[in-house]
């Protein structure tokens, strides 16, 4: 790894579910690539892969972005469906954590949308996006601070009504455990170690064995904190402080349905699964 860098540019801020990206999220967004677009120039880079994924493509203006984005920096950036997201968060899962004869739920929680992808050591097994993300669900139902009991009933009440699909695919597959794919899941195993003292994070290690107890812990600290208070849970980073008590109760909601007593955590998603897809696609490897 030469160069790592991450912008929280909250797209979907406001309109997600309207359809549109407001003006303000929309230079963000502009500003954001134009500034990783400078890093890029300090190395001798021949190929840019860039990709828009459910704020994008479920918005009216969203070619309008990609073609500023085209005009202001020369990138091209590639709108993927759902279905494209999920094999290529896929691809980088599997690099990440070895997969077993056993069923396995890859799970990554998007702003817009969640992919969930059933898999083994023998290939894909199922795979399907869903426009719930954290950033949909979190301006449709604008729980309270702290989120009441209410509150988190109906908004999983809403999720299990849009995740048939899932719950059907788990009934024929069986998945034995959950692998959490980066982003929100990062931070719980940050939190873990924050906050319980379990494994540190470290940049040579792509997947981490989560304490299913340990989950529950730091799940319950997260769902009934206010914004302020969890401000000050080590381990949590500024990006995620709104967003998180949607996550866990995403998380919360797939573990109890699915009676799945495993977790891990990949650290590798789509932007890895990408980049091996493109390598495959070279014929670099096979």
């Amino acid at each position: 790894k030469i160069f790592n860098s991450r912008i929280a540019v909250k797209l979907g801020q406001g309109s997600i579910n309207k359809g549109f990206i407001g003006e303000e999220p929309f230079q963000r967004g502009i500003k954001a690539i134009k500034d990783l677009h400078l890093e890029i120039q300090k190395f001798d880079v021949s190929k840019i892969l860039a990709f828009a994924t459910s704020a994008i493509r479920d918005a009216d203006n969203g070619k309008e972005f990609v073609n500023e984005v085209k005009r202001q920096t020369g990138i091209d950036v590639e709108i993927i469906n759902g279905d494209r997201e999920a094999e290529l968060i896929y691809l980088g899962n599997k690099e990440a954590a070895t997969l077993t004869d056993s069923v396995s739920l890859i799970m990554d929680i998007g702003g817009g949308s969640n992919e969930f992808i059933l898999a083994n050591n023998k290939g894909l097994l199922w795979k399907q996006s869903f426009p719930i993300g954290a950033a949909r669900i979190l301006e449709k139902f604008s729980p309270s601070d702290p989120i009441t009991n209410i509150e988190i009933a109906d908004i999983k009440e809403y999720m299990k009504t849009k995740m048939y699909p899932l719950f059907d695919a788990a009934k024929e597959f069986m998945p034995l455990e959950l692998i959490g794919s980066s982003g929100a899941f990062d931070s719980i195993v940050e939190i873990i170690h924050g906050e319980l003292g379990g494994e540190p994070v470290i940049e040579t290690k792509t997947c981490y064995d989560i304490n299913m107890l340990d989950y529950l812990h730091i799940s319950r600290l997260i769902k009934y904190s206010t914004l302020a208070e969890r401000k000050n849970i080590k381990g949590l980073v500024s990006m995620r402080f709104d967003m998180i008590v949607i996550s866990c109760l995403m998380v919360d909601l797939v573990i109890k349905s699915l009676n799945i007593p495993k977790m891990r955590v990949s650290t590798y998603s789509l932007k890895e699964g990408a980049l091996i897809d493109h390598i495959i696609q070279s014929g670099k490897i096979k």
